[in-house]
């Protein structure tokens, strides 16, 4: 499917298009995003087979059913560890649209918000989640997935509703009973007693845990002994317990003997079934707790009476953002100097407290239940605990505080009287940009995300639908004044990382006078270690341009183009160059650049004009201005790149100048989720047509966005004055 169906995406506060482009592509624009009419049945949410979602929801609905909005988002579980976070969405003509992804294979749920308080439903997505009215459901499909899809036709179990009485009042329970269960015979089945969480209903199971798939999907792979699971609220106690399993023994062919007897729960619900196995352990002999809050491990267990009656004890948990993370650590330690014996899972590197995690834990604990297993180890992927996770107290915490990987964010006491604070960082896969809500801490905001991989992340607070530096940061984007960033280190980052102290290249202001502009300007300029102005053969240079709305600091500050060039140096991966990055923000670059930029970075340093030792390159508006060059004067930089761009119309080109003055003309683009690619692509088409060599790296995983270009520039700058 073709994921953009309205074309590119613009987000607001990401990089936007400059008037100085506009008339030049706004008529392509017109053309590739024109929204098409609003279609009652037209899906809100097209999903792609590899992840991405597609989002386009018509205005006119949003304000006939909401009222006006200056903001929409569709919330999910799009976030880190599969947290509940905002996508934000543009207004394009009579649209909401947006792109996200690709998101790893699994059950995603979300509702369509405006203006942070106004929430409806999408009326295309037939799905539904019966305590929360508002929530849609869709299947990413995936290998790691497949127990959550449907099972094939016939070779799946029943689930009907058990209506039983407690103190008079009624109550009910769902039962899945297996493929081929007859109401009479000889032989009772075992049973598993599956328990919702606090605040959660039975019917969650179904909608959000897909206990169902799961069930028929073990069972048609015989993975699991046919067994009759009951399904129930969170709010049951233990005497709402007992008299379900009376209920169910009275209504279901089932064996009522604790050997053939099980329970399990999420939250409050894994808390009821660890205080069942620890306390009655002659009532099951199985029990899993799923995120399960008892952190005491009962009072005075006997744990001679556990071990013999209870065959197993396994205990889940999420990572660091689940709130029984902290309180499994106080369990095992528990269980073990009481010695008891217990099976842990591990914790799951990449849930926290959500049926993502839960829906693993079922998948992993239903086939161990009354049968003979071998493996009694954790999880693949999963790793032990560590001990228990602490940020620093509110009020002390450096903001971020980053530790493995998490990151716990903090506002000031400014906000005490908001009503909702987000983190807005590009924590999304590919680097896109989620909206996290934070929770209130005393007079404080906070949240911790996570796990994030290595990598350079930029941030900004969104309080009642307003941006906010965080002024505990003392970093600083010029361009952007609320953003502020944080680095996590690792392999993975490690071009982005500072190198040691006195080893790097040097980072100096040019001062140029701009007779477009009409004023003094700046540019910023690296030098390689040991640059010599003096040096006989001047050095290569290559102009880098930023985008619109941004100027000449950004590949500095946010594009880490320092930090990469240094560490390509040392790594004897790139020719020794000079890199200067100017201000593009004037109505004529290409005079800009040729009449006042590069002539004063010749004046002020050692640098060749000769055109093969010349490179420029630029993103977005920036690679929009590279390619204009590359047009007008065919042949004045041998190397030439543009990241998110696009070359535009190709009458009065000269192909054959191009060619041959051109050594390389290497260009890059983001995945679906970058608003460009549509124009991109019609670029290359445009190139073969008139026959101009280039160079396409393929797409780069990751949107509009710093991720993308710090790793084209990773890529491109090895590959100058090579040739």
């Amino acid at each position: 499917m073709t994921l953009f169906q309205h074309g590119g995406l613009r987000r607001k506060g990401v990089r936007r298009l400059s008037a100085v482009i506009t008339a030049g592509v706004m008529a392509v624009a017109a053309i590739l995003v024109a929204p098409r009419p609003a279609v009652a049945d037209t899906p809100w949410l097209s999903v792609s087979d590899d992840g991405y979602v597609a989002i386009s929801i018509p205005a006119a609905y949003i304000e006939a059913n909401a009222g006006p909005v200056s903001q929409l988002a569709v919330e999910g579980n799009f976030g880190p560890s599969s947290a509940w976070a905002e996508y934000g969405l543009t207004r394009r003509g009579d649209v909401w649209w947006g792109a996200l992804g690709p998101l790893k294979p699994g059950l995603y749920s979300y509702q369509v918000t405006g203006d942070d308080t106004k929430s409806l439903k999408d009326p295309t997505n037939a799905t539904s989640v019966a305590s929360k009215p508002l929530w849609s459901t869709f299947l990413v499909p995936g290998d790691s997935a497949r127990l959550l899809a449907d099972a094939p036709q016939g070779q799946g179990g029943k689930v009907e509703t058990l209506t039983y009485q407690v103190k008079k009042k009624e109550r009910s329970a769902l039962v899945w009973t297996p493929p081929g269960y007859q109401a009479k015979g000889p032989k009772g089945y075992p049973v598993l007693f599956l328990q919702a969480g606090d605040g959660q209903s039975a019917t969650d199971w179904l909608d959000l845990g897909r206990a169902r798939q799961i069930l028929d999907n073990l069972s048609a792979q015989g993975s699991m002994e046919p067994m009759v699971v009951v399904i129930g609220d969170g709010a049951a106690g233990d005497k709402d317990l007992k008299d379900l399993r009376k209920a169910v023994g009275d209504a279901y062919r089932v064996l009522r003997d604790p050997a053939h007897q099980a329970i399990a729960g999420v939250s409050e619900g894994g808390t009821q079934a660890l205080r069942a196995a620890l306390t009655k352990p002659n009532d099951f002999a199985y029990a899993g707790s799923f995120s399960g809050l008892l952190t005491d491990g009962a009072d005075r267990p006997d744990a001679k009476a556990i071990n013999r009656d209870l065959k197993l004890l396994r205990l889940y948990t999420g990572n660091v953002t689940d709130p029984a993370y902290n309180a499994t650590v106080h369990l095992t330690r528990a269980l073990s100097r009481a010695g008891i014996r217990y099976e842990f899972d591990g914790v799951n590197p990449d849930a926290g407290a959500n049926w993502k995690a839960w829906q693993e834990n079922l998948i992993d604990f239903v086939p161990r239940l009354f049968r003979t297993v071998r493996d009694h180890g954790p999880s693949a992927g999963h790793g032990p605990l560590k001990g228990e996770f602490t940020p620093p107290a509110p009020g002390t915490t450096p903001t971020p505080f980053v530790q493995d990987g998490f990151v716990t964010f903090e506002t000031s006491t400014d906000f005490k009287d908001a009503k909702h604070v987000t983190v807005w960082a590009n924590d999304a896969p590919g680097g896109s940009w989620l909206r996290v809500p934070m929770s209130r801490d005393g007079d404080r905001w906070r949240v911790t995300i996570g796990p994030l991989d290595p990598w350079f992340y930029y941030y900004q607070w969104i309080v009642d639908r307003v941006a906010v530096k965080d002024a505990s940061n003392p970093t600083k984007v010029t361009s952007e004044p609320n953003w502020s960033s944080f680095f996590i280190p690792g392999e993975r980052s490690r071009l982005l990382s500072d190198v040691p102290a006195g080893r790097g290249g040097k980072v100096e202001s040019l001062t140029y006078a701009s007779t477009v502009a009409n004023q003094d300007r700046t540019a910023l300029v690296w030098t390689p270690p040991g640059y010599d102005a003096r040096r006989a053969e001047p050095y290569p240079v290559l102009y880098l341009q930023h985008g619109s709305g941004q100027s000449y600091t950004d590949w500095v500050e946010m594009g880490r183009a320092k930090q990469i060039l240094d560490h390509q140096f040392l790594d004897g991966k790139l020719v020794p160059m000079v890199v200067v990055m100017g201000n593009g923000n004037v109505p004529d670059f290409n005079k800009e650049l040729l009449e006042n930029i590069v002539p004063a970075a010749r004046a002020r340093y050692n640098i060749s004009g000769d055109p093969s030792r010349q490179a420029l390159a630029g993103l977005s508006m920036g690679g929009v201005q590279t390619l204009g060059v590359l047009k007008a004067y065919p042949g004045r930089f041998a190397y030439v790149a543009a990241f998110s761009a696009w070359f535009g119309d190709g009458a009065g080109v000269d192909v054959a100048a191009i060619n041959n003055g051109t050594k390389m003309l290497r260009l890059y683009v983001g995945d679906q989720t970058d608003f460009v690619q549509p124009f991109f692509m019609g670029s290359l088409t445009t190139l073969n047509d008139l026959g101009i060599r280039y160079e396409f790296d393929g797409v780069t995983p990751g949107p509009h966005g710093w991720d993308v270009w710090q790793k084209n520039l990773i890529d491109l700058a090895p590959r100058l004055f090579k040739r």
